[in-house]
């Protein structure tokens, strides 16, 4: 009989794209384990059955418990596993990357270590915001006041669209009920996007802490990719919301948010602008190794093969081509 230790773990290749899987799936108060392949959560409504395959990122909020074989699958499976807060409101820790292939980290740290090239992907960034501007030319005191704008209008736009009304945005850390309908709404989606972007970034090796926009945080990163989508994703999503009324808004938040998420292609997208924002255009960004590859970094920047022994001084018996493990 195959135990659950002896199961193989499945290649990169084997997996399924993170662009083809659901967004996220929020739980909470149930107990989450593994049946075969696949994950169930029980609570005193029943047991349902949740393909773990397809989740590109659980979100486990207050209440739940989850079994070490129900993390060993969602490891295996490569999804994003965040533990937050009631509602999904806030973010307290997840990881596990779908890569195994250091690639994008290794080009996001290379770009982030020089200032130049990390004003270029700053730029860059801003330039998939504002894509009728040339950010080139711009500060980034004069980035950041464009970017205050074009947010302030989104919030303006968006109550005359769904006629909810607006004065300003709040946001009381700790006491989400402090809020108007409209800013409740706006925190929970943030909140959201944040923890898919977190899923992303982690599922492509990349470092979330190192920012290109935002500095200082161990999620900065992260609040870079979110950002550039909170004006035709998150804003949007959160004043469907609160055009419904005040009762149960952050739950009705999570559906809005994921039906445009699904309508907009958001995974693909934010996939896509992750590689070429540190990989450039003219890159084939498809080629991410799909194979487990470990090299051994030698002279004159040439890499050789990992988990080899390359003694070959004479008084050695080791071979170069001999295993080290």
């Amino acid at each position: 009989m195959n135990t659950v230790s002896r199961r193989r773990i499945s290649s990169p290749r084997e997996l399924a794209r993170i662009g083809d899987r659901f967004s996220f799936l929020y739980l909470e108060r149930c107990t989450i384990h593994r049946e075969d392949n696949a994950l169930t959560a029980t609570d005193a409504d029943g047991i349902m059955h949740i393909p773990s395959a397809t989740i590109g990122t659980l979100l486990l909020g207050p209440g739940t418990r989850v079994t070490h074989q129900a993390m060993s699958v969602l490891g295996e499976c490569g999804a994003g596993v965040v533990w937050v807060g009631e509602q999904g409101v806030r973010f307290y820790a997840g990881g596990r990357a779908l890569t195994r292939s250091s690639r994008l980290v290794e080009a996001q740290a290379t770009a982030w270590a020089n200032r130049r090239t990390r004003l270029a992907v700053a730029r860059a960034m801003y330039r998939l915001r504002f894509p009728e501007d040339d950010p080139s030319t711009r500060t980034r005191q004069e980035l950041l006041n464009m970017e205050g704008r074009r947010v302030k209008e989104c919030y303006r736009r968006e109550s005359t669209r769904t006629g909810v009304p607006w004065r300003r945005r709040e946001y009381h850390p700790g006491n989400f009920a402090a809020g108007d309908p409209p800013n409740q709404a706006i925190t929970a989606s943030a909140q959201c996007m944040y923890g898919i972007a977190h899923a992303v970034v982690t599922a492509l090796g990349c470092s979330p802490g190192l920012g290109f926009v935002h500095s200082g945080h161990e999620r900065s990163f992260v609040l870079d990719i979110a950002d550039l989508y909170k004006t035709d994703v998150g804003i949007p999503a959160a004043f469907d919301a609160a055009a419904g009324g005040p009762e149960d808004i952050a739950s009705r938040t999570r559906r809005a948010l994921r039906d445009r998420i699904n309508t907009t292609g958001l995974l693909d997208r934010c996939v896509e602008d992750i590689k070429a924002l540190l990989l450039g255009p003219q890159n084939d960004r498809e080629a991410i190794e799909m194979t487990d590859q470990v090299s051994l970094q030698s002279d004159n920047g040439v890499l050789v093969e990992g988990g080899r022994n390359y003694d070959n001084s004479e008084s050695s018996n080791h071979l170069a081509e001999e295993p080290i493990w």
